[in-house]
This record gives C-alpha cells, structure tokens and sequence, in this order.
C-alpha cells in the first residue's frame, strides 16, 4: 500500500521539525521545504497527498506556491501562517487552500485537520460502483463521478470543496443548509464558530459560475439561515 506523503513548507525550522515529529508518529511520511521555490520543486517531483504551507516564505510566498501547485494537482493545501486577520484568511482559502490555521498553533488540532482532509480527498477518489446521472440547472452541468462541472457546455475549474458545496446543494433543489450543514458535510468535522470558511468558498463559487452576471442566481442565500440550490 502507498504511503501518504505530505508536504511542509516553512522557513523557521523549528516549526517545520516539530510538525514532522508529529507526522510521522501518524505513520506519514514527510517532505519538507525551506522556502517557496523548494515547495513549487518537491510538488512536481513527487507524488505529494497533502501539503501544509506557510505564506510568508523566501523566493516564492505561499500564494505563488499554491499557484503552481493548483495548475497540476488538486490534492488539498492547508495554510499555516502568522498572518491572523480575517482578510488574510479569506485571501488564503479565495487563492485555493483548502483551510487557513494561524500561528501559535496547536499541533494536535493540525494533524486532526489533515487527518480529515486525507479522508475527504480518499473518499473523493474512490472509483464509484455505479455511474451517477449528471445533474443539470441553469447552464450548469455536474457530473458527480468524474467530478466536472460545465457552465454552457465549457468546463470549469473548481477546488474539491468547491465541487463538494455545489454537489450537496443541487443534490437537493430548494432545501436550505446552514453554513454549519455544510461544513460539517463537506469538512466532515464540527464546525467552528469563528469560521468563515463556508462563505468564503461559495463567494468564489459564485465567481466561476458567474453569478455576478445572472439575475436568477442558482446558489440562492436565505438570510438569517444559509444556502439554497435555485435550480
């Protein structure tokens, strides 16, 4: 069986050290990288399941390095950062990461988050028994088994989150979920209070479906309440 690797980017060596130790008691094994342009190299050069990566780093920022990666792999990326406002966080997850932790940081929470990120990512590449129909609203197009979605007949590229929210909303025309429904069912883990994870990811849905244009809007928000599939 394969093992799992996983990815850290980080100059302060201590931090990256201590994030292996734990790693590897988890039975993963683990590449590290001391500044961005080494990250962008060990991405293309091995098969890499997970990568935890700083912003803030020599050569390449960990914006130019998810931008690299995201042209070739969708594996997920979370961010460890000491950038802690809000913004920097929604910039994180606008820019592809799959989740944004701040520093200090509790290692035992990090490796529970790449824990569940591994399982989601597995589940998602399991080959499906048997073909899903496609479901189809408004242009839009998703194919739940080979995980495309076309607006008016041109694929679009979405992160595996992003596909996530937008299969469980059309799955379920006109139902509402609340932003902790859909965590929990596409993070597969309780939901943070403080988290504006969710509305993150739908913002920029909506971009690459082109909501910002269309009037009849096919992620519907209910205020007070959540999100609803229009379709």
């Amino acid at each position: 069986m394969k093992r799992i690797t996983i990815l850290i980017a980080d100059d302060e060596a201590e931090i990256a050290d201590l994030i292996e130790l734990h790693l590897k008691k988890e039975g993963y094994d683990v590449l590290k990288a001391a500044d961005g342009q080494e990250a962008v190299q060990a991405a293309q050069a091995h098969s890499i399941d997970l990568a935890i990566l700083d912003i803030m780093m020599p050569k390449l920022d960990g914006y130019e390095v998810i931008r690299q990666i995201r042209e070739r792999n969708h594996m997920p990326i979370i961010f460890l950062s000491a950038k802690t406002s809000d913004l920097d966080k929604i910039a994180g997850l606008v820019r592809g990461a799959d989740d944004y932790m701040t520093k200090p940081f509790n290692p035992m929470e990090l490796i529970a988050r790449v824990n569940a990120h591994l399982r989601r990512y597995k589940q998602m590449s399991q080959p499906m028994i048997s073909g899903k129909p496609a479901l189809e609203a408004g242009g839009v197009v998703i194919y739940p088994d080979q995980r495309i979605v076309t607006l008016y007949g041109e694929t679009i590229e979405l992160t595996p989150k992003e596909f996530d929210i937008l299969h469980l909303l059309a799955s379920y025309p006109k139902k509402v979920f609340s932003t902790e429904n859909i965590f929990q069912h596409v993070w597969g883990e309780a939901y943070f209070e403080t988290s504006n994870t969710v509305m993150v990811h739908i913002r920029t849905l909506r971009k690459k479906l082109h909501e910002d244009t269309n009037k009849n809007k096919l992620i519907k928000t209910v205020w007070g309440v959540g999100y609803t599939f229009n379709g």
